[in-house]
């Protein structure tokens, strides 16, 4: 049957790797990508060919009115019947800076705008259009284990803090520095773990979420806004690394991504895949308390750009369960 699965974070790497695979695994896929200005046009073109049915909607992630638009002209071509019933969400893209200071036109702290609220928009203005049975899948990191055996100390683990303060830059030691930033990127993917477990408990029967850890993936464009000799040693120097057991190949952790989201990856709602499997995530990230400050921070900092959609009939833009 026919069905759509919107997808961010397909234009490199792991997710461009997926989207490719999704299609040819799933021939009645609709693939709508989110991708930034006029690249998701070329993407749509090129993940097309061949006959794959590819649309694409414009947006920028670092910007939470810009999601909102992106959500309503989904939900807008939905109702038309321009695309078949909603299926899945994959919240792929993901954002790292070389300190915690960025800050995003929305006044957020980037890192934590583009990992976690923009996903955490997208997925409650579509809420009420997904068509069960459907599967949000957010790709997660296993930084958020914070230990040497998951990423051999190159990643600091997450420092918790308030959802407020996590929210707004320098919420780190130094924020000035690479390690403030990727402080920044393994908090904000526990972060990530949680909002997983409240969507597993608050959205209806048959919307599924998932978190996938594709492990150490060196090549990526992860480390895109890191210092020139950072960025060559993950380009041309830590792939080899994937002829170990420390890191995953592009092929290998999109192929992965694929089959979670296609659901051949057996995965119940809330869980955490690690590659292959479903597997637990950290201990730290098993916590209700902070799992529903965090639902409910996050309905308050997207609250206004959720304004459109919650005029909307049928509309589920509330912080209570469902």
């Amino acid at each position: 049957m026919k069905h759509t699965i919107v997808m961010t974070g397909a234009s490199r790497g792991i997710g461009r790797i997926a989207a490719e695979h999704i299609l040819r695994q799933s021939p009645d896929a609709h693939l709508l990508v989110v991708a930034r200005g006029s690249s998701g046009a070329q993407l749509a073109a090129e993940l097309g060919a061949g006959g794959h049915t590819v649309s694409h909607v414009s947006a920028d992630l670092g910007s939470l009115d810009s999601v909102r638009s992106a959500a309503g002209e989904i939900r807008d071509r939905l109702d038309r019947g321009d695309l078949p019933p909603l299926r899945g969400f994959v919240g792929n893209a993901g954002m790292q800076y070389t300190n915690a200071l960025t800050e995003g036109p929305d006044g957020f702290e980037a890192t934590f705008a583009v990992n976690v609220l923009a996903n955490h928009l997208f997925v409650r203005l579509l809420q009420d259009r997904f068509a069960a049975p459907a599967r949000i899948v957010i790709t997660a990191s296993d930084t958020h284990f914070g230990d040497f055996k998951h990423n051999m100390g190159m990643v600091p683990g997450p420092a918790w803090k308030s959802p407020g303060v996590l929210v707004r830059t320098g919420a780190f030691p130094k924020p000035d520095t690479a390690v403030a930033g990727r402080t920044a990127y393994s908090t904000s993917k526990l972060a990530a773990i949680y909002l997983v477990h409240e969507y597993a408990r608050r959205l209806p029967a048959g919307i599924d979420a998932v978190a996938y850890n594709p492990g150490f993936v060196p090549g990526t464009g992860l480390a895109r806004n890191a210092d020139p000799l950072s960025r060559f040693a993950m380009r041309r120097i830590m792939p080899v690394m994937t002829l170990t057991p420390f890191a995953t190949s592009r092929n290998a952790a999109g192929r992965y991504l694929a089959d979670v989201v296609l659901g051949t990856t057996q995965a119940p709602t809330g869980s955490y895949v690690d590659r292959s499997r479903a597997d637990r995530s950290s201990q730290e990230s098993y916590d209700p308390q902070r799992e529903g400050e965090l639902w409910e921070a996050a309905e308050r900092f997207t609250a206004a750009y959720a304004a459109r959609a919650d005029a909307l009939p049928g509309n589920v833009m509330s912080g209570s369960p469902q």
